[in-house]
This record gives structure tokens, sequence and C-alpha cells, in this order.
């Protein structure tokens, strides 16, 4: 296998399919999937990803909208626009982005969003049905989304026999990440900040995913020999002497390279990914709402 797993060019390809699905669906039913983007408050972070992900929208031939609200917009304004939304049958996917300001719940609006346009699969009816296993129904979340598909095109789809170790807990990663590896019949272990011998655990892992946020703390030698390592982080170090900002992982990618079987560079890797699974959700929701299979 490729040592270094390329999401960049995995990901490009899945968006090529799902443009050529899209220009399918609307030929075959007249449906064009459609995704709204809701941004509140000015947030530069926030901004770049809104607007990354209506491009992608728009190369997959989606209709597209963004709804950008001032930063003291109210909770219950939020919430109405979004009801708006979950009735507007031109829209299959309905993305809130986060984080919200503070005086607005951002529970409340992940669960106010329909199921059936929680492309971003945080909805608890989503999160259920990850749960329960039941993945043909189920809006997963990007990102996890995402990182299984890579390990999927690097060791198959069934993963019987083989360890793997979440490092991280959230709801967001951590989690569906666990039920997804469980689904395709790994060994499954999540650790997190309160993991006891948390080095010699990693080291026990034939699929290593870090999502714990914390810049390159999966050191080298925590790797084994031969593993796949999906690294979900991404952290930007201040400048060094070159005054430029630095992007890294939440491994030592350097290090872990010459163990690893297989890894995902930070950039480079998870990123891509998450945008077009979101893209791949939407056009699902799109195919569910004309009645057929997605």
């Amino acid at each position: 296998m490729n040592k270094i797993i390329d999401g960049k060019a995995v990901a490009e390809a899945l968006v090529a399919e799902i443009r050529d699905a899209t220009e399918q669906l609307v030929a075959r039913t007249g449906t064009q999937p459609g995704i709204a983007v809701v941004i509140v408050g000015e947030d530069p972070a926030s901004q770049v990803y809104v607007s990354s992900k209506g491009k992608k929208a728009k190369e997959c031939g989606f209709h597209s909208i963004q709804h950008t609200l001032p930063g003291d917009t109210s909770e219950d304004e939020l919430v109405g626009l979004i009801e708006r939304l979950n009735a507007d049958n031109a829209i299959h996917g309905i993305l809130v982005q986060l984080p919200l300001p503070k005086q607005i719940d951002a529970g409340r609006i992940i669960q106010t969003i329909s199921p059936d346009k929680d492309v971003d699969g945080f909805h608890f009816v989503n999160v259920g049905k990850l749960g329960a296993g039941e993945l043909d129904t189920a809006f997963v979340p990007c990102t996890p989304a995402g990182s299984m598909l890579l390990i999927e095109r690097t060791l198959g789809p069934d993963l019987s026999g083989l360890n793997a170790v979440v490092v991280g807990r959230s709801n967001i990663v951590g989690k569906p990440m666990a039920n997804l590896l469980l689904a395709a019949n790994a060994t499954v272990t999540v650790a997190h900040s309160r993991t006891k011998n948390l080095p010699e655990l990693c080291r026990t892992a034939d699929i290593l995913v870090a999502a714990v946020g914390r810049p390159e703390m999966i050191k080298g030698d925590w790797v084994k020999p031969g593993a796949v390592v999906i690294d979900v982080g991404i952290n930007r170090l201040p400048p060094g002497d070159n005054g430029k900002a630095r992007l890294v992982g939440d491994v030592a990618y350097d290090e872990a390279l010459p163990a690893a079987g297989a890894i995902t560079p930070v950039p480079g890797g998870v990123g891509p990914m998450t945008i077009a699974l979101l893209m791949s959700n939407t056009l699902a929701s799109a195919t569910r709402a004309t009645g057929q299979q997605s």
C-alpha cells in the first residue's frame, strides 16, 4: 500500500463521482441537490470554511445558498430560519457553521435541523442510527466518514482481526469514528486524556486514529510498525524563523512516517475528505427526497 495517503486525490475523485451522479439525478428526476449554509457573525476561520463549502457545492452542480446573519442574531431568529429551510423542498442539506455566538444554544440549533437534511450528521436521530449500525439511512459526520473511506481504500472494507485505537472521544469525531470501525468488524478501543499508559495502548493499534486536538501529541515511537495512521488534527503553530505559521496534526508526522505502513499528512489528508463527504451526504439526501435509493 502507498505509504502516504493522499486525501486530496481521493477527495477530488469522489467529487467527480458526485458531479456525475448529480447530472444523472437532474436528468432523471429534475431534482437538483440543494445545500444551505448558515453562518452567524464574522469569525474569519468560519468565513473561510463556509466559502470553501460553497465553492465545492457549485463544483458538484448543486444549488447552493448562504445565509450570513449578524453576530447579535437571537436564538429564536436562527431557529426560525432553520424551520423555513426545513420546509423548503429545494434544500436537501442544512449546515450551520460552528461555533455559534454565546447567546445561542448550539445544541438546540442542531436538533432543530430536520434529520433528513442534517448532512453534518449531528442530530440525535442520525447519532442513534449510527450507534445502532443503520448506516444505510444514517447521515454520518463528515470527518469520520471521510477518515473511514481512507481506511477502507487502504485496508479494504472488512477490518476483521485488526485492532483500532481512537485517541479522542468527541461527539463530532471520536465516538462516530469508533462506531464506523466497529461496523467494519475492527476491535476498537477509545482512548482520551485520562487513559493510562496511552503510548503502550497506541502501540497495539493496527489502525491508529488521532483526534485529540493537541499538536504532535502522538509520537513516532507510539506507532506500531506497519500501522495505518489517520491524523484528524489540524493545529496552527505560531510563526517560526521564516515568519510563517505552520499547520500540524495530532501526530508527530516526521517521527511516525518511518514506522507507519500508511499515514495521512496534514494538510492534505483528512481535511479535503470532510468537505467531499458533506457533498456526498447532500446528494444522498436529494436522492432520497425523490424516493430513490441513495
